[in-house]
Order: structure tokens, then sequence, then C-alpha cells
């Protein structure tokens, strides 16, 4: 199964029935907490209680948001991509991690 996340082309092997690859089984495959991301498949919000209802198909563009907290200054950002060692954005850091969005406030 092919699928489009953040932007970067993902392989799947294809599950057994086509209605058994659910956004549930994505995200823990993906090793990520469902609590701490949201997700956008095919330009529209999926709520997370709709998770285990909603199979995943062939083409599907998915954008994953995963939230970290910390910080002082009171802003929203999304980090669209993680650095490597060295701290440069690479293509295939890209492909691995979820986009993230970072909330802080001031005390």
């Amino acid at each position: 199964m092919n699928l489009q996340i953040n932007g970067e082309a993902r392989t799947f092997p294809d599950p057994a029935s086509p209605a058994s690859f659910t956004l549930t089984n994505l995200i823990e495959s993906l090793g990520m907490k469902s609590d701490r991301v949201a997700v956008e498949l095919n330009r529209e919000i999926a709520p997370r209680d709709r998770w285990p209802q909603i199979f995943l198909k062939n083409g599907d563009r998915l954008e994953i948001v995963h939230f970290v907290g910390g910080g002082c200054a009171a802003e929203v950002s999304i980090e669209k991509a993680f650095s490597n060692k060295t701290g440069k954005r690479t293509a295939s850091s890209r492909a691995a991690q979820p986009r993230r969005m970072v909330a802080t406030s001031n005390p």
C-alpha cells in the first residue's frame, strides 16, 4: 500500500484484507503515541475516536502533527523536518518523522 505522509511517499505491506489497515494501525506501526498526534487524511481532520473505523486506501494522503511541550515563549510552531546529529535537515529524516507542533506559554 502506498501512502503519502507529510509530503513523503511511503510504502507499507499490503494487508491481508483491504479493510484491515486502519489509521490506528498506521499510528502504531509508526511508533507514535496516539494521544500526542493529530492527523489530517485527504485534507480533512480525522477525529481520534474514529481512527479504529477509518480504513486507509492506496494513495491516501496524510499529514501527521506530533505535539511536544516545553519552552517559555508564547508561540506555536510547526517544524516540518527533524534535524540529524549535525543539525542539518535531510530527506531521510523528514520521511520517517511526523511534523512537530511545539506549544509553549509564559508563566
